[in-house]
């Protein structure tokens, strides 16, 4: 989900729009949308995890 979430925010996708086309797979919010707040946190772990 994190790689995916990467790939559109570099092709100019905006924040809100990739929470809306991503999808939990797992636990109890399984085959929700997550919610842009953690659409945010799980981009700044990437940029992070990448320095």
């Amino acid at each position: 989900m994190a790689a995916y979430a990467r790939s559109l925010q570099t092709n100019g996708v905006p924040v809100p729009q990739i929470a809306q086309k991503l999808v939990i797979t797992s636990g109890k919010n399984k085959g929700e949308h997550p919610s842009v707040a953690t659409v945010y946190r799980i981009l700044a772990e990437e940029a992070d995890s990448t320095e």
